[in-house]
């Protein structure tokens, strides 16, 4: 750690020896770059499967702010870069007993500096005395092999987040127990994700038919598609007692049974996920 005192400037930054950045995780569902601070914390990259594949950075403290702080981004050289510019990355303000945050274009405009080899600095004043100054670096020492390691990382993401499949329905063709093309393809991304996400600790199916046959027919019908996605689900991974199946047969319809096109609506499996917040 470098910890040097310039008046009133107290500088937390890794040295040379001390930098190192490594990957914490590396799977289709989250990215993340970490970066420990000497005496600090430590600084957090994070992005995780989604359409956008947004970018978090947050400067993980040990000690909380304990009020409201404005603080100000820069990109510094480092000591070994004499005669480089430094220049500003962006205004921050991090609340009271939280870590710091980041947006996500500048979380990539600090990654950009520290592949240049700068060093994207937060300064601010101290909590408990405005007069003394703080300076928070992240080195790029050891950066630049891990950085292509998370950009791997970022390239293999899954394009749908835990939101886009958490409540899936699906509809089945008429008089069977064939899912609709559109209802496969919806299928194959559930059971994609769960294969990656341990987190996932409960799998509701609720499996519903039209009004077309007998009552007990639809029962069983509705039980046996119920246990046929479960089954899908039992072959990625997820534990039998994770997952709870029910078969409504012809009740709780969506629409009414007028119509072909009714009728289909409520020939349905409702897929609901949770994990821990």
């Amino acid at each position: 750690m470098s910890l040097t005192a310039h008046g009133e400037l107290r500088h937390y930054v890794a040295s040379l020896e001390q930098s190192q950045w490594r990957i914490s995780d590396n799977t289709p569902i989250v990215c993340r770059l970490e970066h420990d601070i000497p005496s600090y914390g430590k600084a957090v990259f994070t992005s995780y499967a989604g359409k956008h594949h947004d970018l978090n950075f947050t400067l993980d403290m040990w000690v909380k702010p304990d009020e409201v702080t404005h603080a100000t981004l820069m990109s510094m050289a480092p000591s070994w870069r004499p005669g480089v510019l430094s220049k500003p990355i962006t205004d921050l303000t991090y609340q009271k007993y939280f870590s710091g945050e980041v947006p996500k274009h500048a979380a990539w405009s600090m990654l950009n500096e520290l592949e240049r080899g700068m060093q994207p600095t937060f300064y601010y004043a101290d909590w408990y005395n405005r007069s003394s100054k703080v300076a928070v670096g992240l080195s790029a020492a050891n950066f630049a092999r891990k950085y292509t390691d998370f950009r791997a990382c970022l390239a293999n993401l899954l394009p749908y987040s835990f939101e886009d499949i958490a409540f899936t329905v699906l509809t089945y063709e008429f008089g069977g127990n064939e899912l609709t093309r559109y209802s496969k393809a919806q299928i194959a991304k559930v059971q994609q994700y769960l294969s990656y996400d341990p987190d996932v600790e409960l799998v509701l199916i609720d499996a519903y038919t039209d009004s077309y046959g007998g009552r007990s027919i639809n029962a069983k019908v509705s039980e046996t598609r119920a246990n046929s996605v479960k089954d899908l689900f039992l072959s990625a991974g997820i534990p039998q007692d994770r997952i709870y199946t029910e078969g409504h047969g012809e009740r709780r319809h969506v629409a009414s049974n007028d119509t072909i096109e009714e009728r289909a609506r409520n020939r349905r499996v409702v897929i609901r996920l949770s994990k821990p917040l």
